[in-house]
């Protein structure tokens, strides 16, 4: 079984990087997150043809920040997987659709989580689903299709994972052309 496809998620292995995203170690996910070890992520924003964004909760059995909304789709990078896989895949696993076109990556930035999770090297993406979704019912436990503004509005209602929250801030930030934020890069 690969890192990826771990029948138990705390036993998927995960690059560790160091502050330069260089890789130091590998892990299983469990011990990454019970010792707050770096590793790495993907956020990707999907919207439908209408250019709403996907929105979804998270179910409640998620090892971080369950029961929490978030505007992206993503995960953790597996062991010696690109940042380029990992978005296509999780993308396609929680949309639960094939055939969807290569995410597009737009700037990275290093996450340093204040509730004690850790920190994350981030790859943020965009790409647009035309197809029909049906996602993963062991990661979303509700899902819809909402405009920005609706979005910009529940920002302060719903409880939102704070990593993708801070990748969306910085991704509005990126799309208004403001830049200098600390540690954000572009892909390499």
């Amino acid at each position: 079984m690969d890192a990826v496809n771990a029948a138990d998620p705390a036993d998927e292995v995960l690059d560790v990087v160091d502050e330069h995203d260089e890789v130091v170690d590998r892990l299983p996910r469990g011990e990454v997150y019970a010792r707050g070890l770096r590793h790495r992520c993907v956020f990707v924003l999907v919207t439908d043809d209408e250019g709403r964004i996907f929105v979804h909760r998270r179910t409640p059995g998620k090892l971080v920040f369950p029961s929490h909304y978030d505007m992206f789709v993503g995960g953790v990078v597996g062991a010696g997987e690109g940042y380029d896989a990992a978005a296509l895949r999780e993308a396609e696993e929680e949309l639960g659709v094939r055939g969807l076109e290569p995410p597009r990556p737009l700037f990275s930035f290093l996450y340093e989580d204040a509730g004690g999770h850790g920190s994350w090297w981030s790859r943020v993406y965009r790409v647009r689903c035309a197809l029909p979704v049906r996602p993963q019912v062991e990661e979303v436990a509700w899902h819809a299709f909402l405009p920005e503004a609706e979005v910009r509005a529940k920002l302060a209602d719903w409880p939102w994972v704070p990593d993708g929250l801070a990748a969306y801030r910085l991704l509005r930030d990126f799309r208004d052309g403001i830049s200098g934020s600390a540690g954000s890069r572009p892909p390499r």
